[in-house]
């Protein structure tokens, strides 16, 4: 892509893990800039003291510069001072006032850069009575309610996979892009924050909905009757999942499908309304009919009759799927890593992203450089300021 949307924006990124790096990760794919503060020789956490091997790194930070400096020296505090001014955005997921403490909160950074974007990622938000509680993917994720959702009979289980500190990372990417226009609106500076707990709200928006229509909290199946989704195994063992909403147009194209217009007419079922109310009987009704020939007959039928469904894929089968492939949603690595592209296309191209992971402190003295003198820059290193691996 020869232009990107963000091209010529500069973002200074303090913090690690998944949250903030992802969020990051996007923007850097949409052209921004993203050097990286690390901590000296083993860098961030999440490089799992593999460098830039990490499979985790390189999804959530490829493409990103590394500046490998201590921040617990005097020297490093000047030295992030002393860059701030170069850049468009600050962005950091410390604990809440760490780095105020260390004099690189926003008040200090806007009084180095009236303009600048300083935007916060925290646990629980910056004041109240959870602020200073850690956070990671689990805790948003319980705090928030999806465990209660994917509960049955009142046990929570576990997720699969991470969801809070991905919404996050997206929360934080959509934030900065406000913050962006605000600033090249006002000319004003813009503080952004936002938590795990609070972009978790967006997953929840449905279920705190159910539970005021239910008038009790809704739990794994209590959606799926208003929903009308059906998640059905074929006579080929492999599943397929079918969502039908309220539409009559869907559910008599469904009856069509399944050779059952019978159904259609059946009172139990012929409304939305009763076939909600009657939704557990429908489900081993459906259930049979897909049960009687294989996955490849039903995607022929259900596709014929404009029925909305899909089948259920593994990431495997995600990544291999044609229709991802056609949309080139993935870049895939020598060593079989699937670096995901962002999630937009403008004017019909998609935005490629560097594939490359820095090692730790592979930018250090490049970024240094720009504020301070070479022999400057060599002393910083000579005391282990500075690293570069």
């Amino acid at each position: 892509m020869r232009h990107k949307p963000l091209d010529g924006i500069r973002i200074l990124e303090i913090g690690g893990y998944i949250s903030l790096p992802f969020g990051t990760s996007m923007l850097c794919g949409l052209g921004a800039e993203v050097v990286k503060v690390e901590k000296p020789v083993v860098g961030e956490d999440f490089r799992r003291r593999m460098n830039n091997e990490s499979p985790y790194f390189r999804q959530y930070n490829a493409g990103k510069r590394s500046l490998s400096v201590d921040l617990k020296t005097a020297e490093g505090i000047e030295l992030i001072k002393a860059l701030v001014p170069r850049f468009d955005v600050v962005l950091e997921n410390l604990r809440p006032g760490k780095l105020a403490a260390m004099g690189l909160g926003p008040d200090e950074c806007r009084a180095l850069r009236p303009d600048l974007v300083y935007g916060s990622v925290t646990g629980f938000g910056s004041t109240g009575p959870l602020a200073d509680r850690p956070a990671y993917d689990t805790i948003g994720q319980a705090f928030g309610g999806l465990y209660s959702l994917f509960s049955d009979d009142g046990r929570p289980q576990l997720a699969g996979g991470l969801s809070a500190d991905l919404v996050t990372g997206l929360t934080t990417a959509a934030g900065v892009l406000a913050a962006l226009v605000g600033k090249l609106k006002t000319g004003q500076p813009q503080r952004m924050e936002t938590s795990i707990m609070e972009a978790v709200s967006v997953l929840t928006a449905d279920g705190i909905t159910q539970a005021f229509e239910l008038g009790h909290d809704p739990s794994r199946t209590s959606r799926h009757p208003q929903a009308q989704n059906f998640c059905v195994p074929t006579s080929s063992g492999k599943y397929l999942a079918v969502h039908l909403s309220s539409s009559q147009k869907f559910w008599q194209a469904l009856c069509r499908a399944l050779e059952r217009t019978d159904l259609i007419e059946d009172p139990r079922f012929a409304e939305y309304r009763p076939r909600e109310a009657n939704y557990f009987e429908l489900v081993p009704i459906v259930e049979a009919e897909f049960a009687r020939k294989p996955k490849e007959h039903w995607e022929r039928v259900l596709t014929e009759h404009d029925v909305p469904f899909a089948p259920v894929l593994s990431m495997a089968g995600y990544l291999e799927h044609p229709q991802v492939r056609h949309l080139d949603i993935a870049d895939h690595q020598p060593d079989g890593l699937a670096l995901l592209r962002p999630p937009w296309t403008f004017d019909g191209v998609r935005p490629d992203r560097s594939s490359v992971a820095a090692t730790v402190g592979a930018d250090s003295r490049a970024v240094a450089s720009e504020v301070l003198a070479a022999e400057d820059v060599e002393k910083l290193f000579a005391t282990g300021v500075l690293y570069e691996s």
